[in-house]
């Protein structure tokens, strides 16, 4: 069985810079190469993750970087500008991921897993399926006008696959050059490789995407899993 993405509009809502190479820049990049239109939506501004080495206005580093990424995987770039730690499914972030849903008009969104390690992921979860339902609905207010219909959510694996079960994988080997590529965009982050309180990025999108292929029959994947809720599920 092959999926296709032919005429799609892929969405990925992500909460810091760099999550995209992590857990679906393989698959964007394989939808692309299909015939789908792709973006990114960046939630957080990533400054609060700062290396040992101190960086002056980290924020406008790291946006500079993910826009580095985006470019080389050909996506489309929006952004939500809210600080590290204060992202919480909200009226503010209701409206302004709702917009971008309507400004993008994605049929297919891929969002974090409600159950991510990271506090900023999990309410990116929250808002990401929030989005999904409340931008085909004319009740809901924004500059642009509702969907005519709410696109399909697929949840990503989480970060170092913990208490992740996938319902299925997407085989990305040709990409993970690219998944490098783009991850060495985010050299602010690529620095903290050493600190405690973090992880060589590098080293852990290598374990990830291997070993979702190794369990899936591919040389590398990504692993995803469907919404089990009323009015989430799609047929392919």
């Amino acid at each position: 069985m092959k999926l296709t993405f032919n005429h799609e509009r892929l969405l990925a809502v992500i909460a810091h810079p760099d999550d995209a190479e992590m857990l679906c820049a393989g698959t964007l990049a394989r939808a692309k190469q299909g015939g789908a239109a792709i973006a990114v939506c960046v939630l957080c501004r990533g400054d609060k993750g700062q290396p040992s080495r101190a960086v002056a206005d980290l924020a406008t580093v790291r946006w500079r970087e993910m826009q580095a990424a985006a470019r080389l995987l050909g996506a489309k770039l929006y952004r939500g500008g809210f600080p590290d730690g204060q992202l919480y499914d909200g009226p503010a972030g209701r409206r302004k991921l709702v917009e971008i849903y309507r400004l993008f008009q994605p049929t297919l969104v891929l969002a974090h897993a409600p159950e991510d390690y990271h506090p900023d992921h999990r309410a990116a979860s929250a808002l990401a399926e929030a989005a999904s339902w409340f931008c085909a609905s004319r009740g809901h207010k924004t500059p642009s006008a509702p969907l005519a219909a709410p696109p399909a959510l697929w949840w990503m694996d989480t970060i170092g696959m913990h208490e992740f079960s996938p319902d299925f994988y997407v085989d990305i080997s040709p990409y993970t050059a690219l998944k490098e590529q783009m991850l060495a965009c985010h050299q602010s982050q690529l620095q903290r490789g050493q600190d405690t309180d973090f992880s060589p990025l590098l080293d852990l999108m290598h374990l990830q995407c291997h070993t979702r292929g190794l369990q899936s029959q591919a040389a590398a994947a990504e692993a995803f899993r469907l919404p089990h809720r009323f009015k989430r599920l799609r047929a392919w």
